[in-house]
């Protein structure tokens, strides 16, 4: 695959041309990209490193800048670590010469807050945060959170909703001339028309409403920095459609290029004609899309097929009289490139401007390690594999143990224990597919459902050995692995669930089995609960040989498309049949582009062939009364919940689950009082110690954007 083209070979172009695409990577090739650190510095570098970058007119002069060459817009407050988006990129940025400033969580009621740092030379940079502003702000009931982990003293309210578009239109409204480029999170997962749940209809591109000029998607460090140098020598935004990873807006399909339609893509394929080079996929318009379920499941699916850089071709799709071009997804970092982005000089802390005020999320991660990107899990709730990739992307051992080394020494606090080394998931670190040739053909959605791969590599000796470097070093007590762990990965590997529960589990570690039936697991793309049995067994056995008392903390999700009452009964009657009582349940929350969301939507399976009148149908959960069902069988013995279970379990033929039995699910009568009333929940019959677990519809644990 060649790598993107330089600027300097971009600067030959006559204006308003329009290049071609990168071609799919062909078999055998390696995937490869000029190298993140390679570019020319911008003049300003000579300024050097900003201790923070500057969020006041007054931070800039002390640095001596008469302006900022970009100014990034972001709806989390400004903690100057790698695990938040806007100061990995902003710290990125600076170290290709750029001066950067940041606008946190601003008054977006008008645009004078968004004047605090002038006009940007080059360009505003917008995100809404870590998270997607609606999934921060709403819960899956719809209803508004009071709290925002990424806010100085947890305050709800500090961002708008769809903060990408209102911070856009701020900018624009700042300096009607300025560049806007979106990213983050919720660019990334809102870049072509999208179901939205929270206005329950299909939504255009978020470039189109927030009137960007660019979107850069997924992992973006490498499309930012190209995106960026090319800026600094004026060259027109219509010439960058061959940058990874940018969606942005056209008159038209460049001639030469041959259209393949969405109807048509895997047709060609499964004949073995799957094109090359100058071909575009075209996606359903919005307007198809927006009228016709059926259709944007199909949309759906041909999108997460071509989401393999080595073989991922453009898409367009038609809104109103102008097309949205989006490029080939990013080509991952390598391991010196992951090294070099997290080992620029953060200051490790929030802005000096909130003083001692606390900001939960950072609390939550200071004393944690980010050793890897990426899942090839591919569970259609999840926005990770989307954001991030399947392609796992590894930071060196030296680089992880260098981190640890900083934490120890410089973040005040520090009391030995590493919180968590992991990632999106514990133990994805330096697995790959055996063969690259192969990796580069491949088109699944998924590494491991609906069984694991032959041709991925799932050794976890490279983790092992780092989990043994890190708690060797001095002045480390414990290093704990709080991300979850990926189980049916680790029972192929007996030695490292020893090695994680001898070494680096506290009282309880979290897994997530998500659901126990086949229905709904099929269309989460999920193991069987029998995988989660075996990795209980020997979990409890590694417990038992380390003298440890232990416990798992199974994770469940209420409502998923797929999930019928029965299904959920049946969870319930697992859940008393294994002692375990849930604290705090969730339901499913469908995110933007999520296949599962599109299922939600639809009522069709995107994992299999969307074609008119041969689609897979799939029960959904929408209306209010069964999502509060399903969520009242997880939480079975809660007596608030015993009038909805009752009336359930009748008209369901199951009045047999009603009584004193152990295996009924019920009692008789209502119980007395309200419930564990959200304190810790327990084991039945006291004969353990006491347990409480989550179930989730999302991963709570926030999506690093870039």
């Amino acid at each position: 695959m060649s790598s993107p083209a330089s600027p300097s070979t971009a600067r030959s172009l006559a204006p308003g041309h329009t290049r071609r695409a990168e071609a799919p990577a062909q078999p055998g090739s390696a995937l490869a990209a000029k190298p993140l650190m390679s570019y020319r510095k911008y003049w300003a570098h000579r300024f050097g490193t900003a201790p923070f970058l500057p969020m006041s007119r007054e931070e800039m002069d002390q640095l001596g800048w008469d302006a900022c060459d970009i100014i990034l817009v972001t709806g989390d407050a400004y903690v100057d670590h790698p695990s938040f988006g806007m100061a990995l990129v902003g710290r990125l940025l600076e170290a290709q010469g750029f001066r950067v400033g940041i606008i946190a969580q601003p008054d977006w009621h008008s645009p004078e807050p968004f004047k605090v740092l002038g006009q940007p030379t080059l360009y505003f940079g917008i995100t809404g945060g870590n998270m997607d502003s609606m999934v921060n702000r709403y819960t899956s009931d719809r209803r508004l959170r009071h709290n925002d982990n990424y806010t100085p003293g947890g305050a709800g309210g500090k961002r708008p909703d769809r903060a990408v578009i209102v911070y856009a239109q701020r900018c624009r409204e700042a300096y009607k001339d300025t560049t806007i480029v979106l990213g983050g999170i919720e660019g990334s997962l809102r870049r072509i028309a999208h179901y939205d749940y929270w206005s329950d209809k299909v939504r255009r591109s978020v470039l189109v409403d927030a009137k960007g000029d660019i979107l850069l998607y997924g992992n973006a460090e490498r499309a930012l920095v190209e995106v960026s140098h090319r800026l600094a020598k004026n060259l027109p935004i219509d010439s960058f459609d061959d940058i990874r990873g940018v969606a942005l807006m056209k008159a038209a399909v460049p001639e030469g290029f041959v259209e393949l339609k969405a109807d048509d893509v895997e047709v060609a394929d499964e004949g073995a004609r799957m094109t090359r080079g100058d071909t575009v996929i075209r996606l359903p318009s919005f307007d198809q899309v927006s009228e016709d379920a059926e259709t944007y499941a199909r949309a759906s699916r041909v999108l997460h097929r071509e989401s393999n850089p080595g073989n991922a071709r453009p898409l367009v799709q038609r809104h109103g009289d102008r097309e949205l071009w989006v490029t080939p997804p990013p080509i991952p970092l390598t391991t010196p490139e992951m090294d070099a982005v997290y080992e620029l000089p953060y200051a490790r802390s929030p802005h000096p401007s909130y003083g001692e005020a606390k900001i939960p999320a950072w609390e939550m991660i200071r004393f944690s390690v980010t050793i890897m990107r990426g899942c090839f899990g591919g569970c259609t709730f999840c926005s990770i594999t989307e954001h991030e990739g399947r392609i796992i992307q590894n930071r060196s051992q030296d680089s992880i143990v260098k981190e640890i080394e900083l934490i120890r020494d410089k973040t005040p606090g520090f009391t030995g224990v590493i919180s968590d080394i992991g990632g999106p998931t514990a133990n994805m670190y330096r697995m790959a597919c055996k063969d690259k040739e192969i990796e580069t053909k491949c088109r699944r959605l998924s590494c491991v459902y609906p069984e694991i791969c032959p041709n991925l590599n799932t050794s976890h000796d490279s983790l092992i050995e780092l989990y043994r470097k890190a708690r060797e070093l001095p002045g480390i007590k414990k290093v704990m692995v709080a991300s979850g762990v990926r189980y049916d990965l680790a029972v192929e590997s007996p030695a490292y669930i020893k090695e994680l529960v001898t070494h680096h589990v506290g009282g309880y570690l979290k897994i997530a089995p998500e659901h126990t039936e086949g229905g709904p697991l099929s269309k989460m793309m999920k193991p069987g609960i029998g995988t989660y049995d075996r990795f209980k067994e020997l979990f409890d056995a590694a417990a038992k040989k380390a003298d440890k008392k232990y416990f798992l903390i199974p994770y469940f999700i209420a409502a998923h498309p797929g999930t019928t009452d029965e299904d959920m009964m049946n969870l319930a009657l697992w859940l008393k049949k294994n002692n375990y009582r849930a604290d705090q349940v969730q339901n499913f929350l469908p995110s933007p582009m999520a296949l599962a969301t599109a299922m939600y939507h639809s009522g069709k399976n995107p994992l299999k062939a969307v074609r008119r009148g041969g689609s897979e149908e799939v029960d959904t959960v929408k209306g209010l009364r069964q999502r509060r069902l399903h969520k009242a069988f997880l939480r079975y013995h809660d007596a608030e919940n015993w009038p909805l279970l009752r009336e359930a379990l009748k008209s369901m033929g199951r009045a047999d689950l009603i009584g004193p039995g152990k295996h009924q699910l019920i009692p008789t009568w209502q119980p007395a009082g309200t419930g564990t009333g959200g304190g810790e929940g327990r084991r039945i019959g006291g004969k353990h110690k006491p347990q409480t677990f989550l179930t989730k519809g999302l991963p709570m644990k926030p999506v690093k954007s870039r």
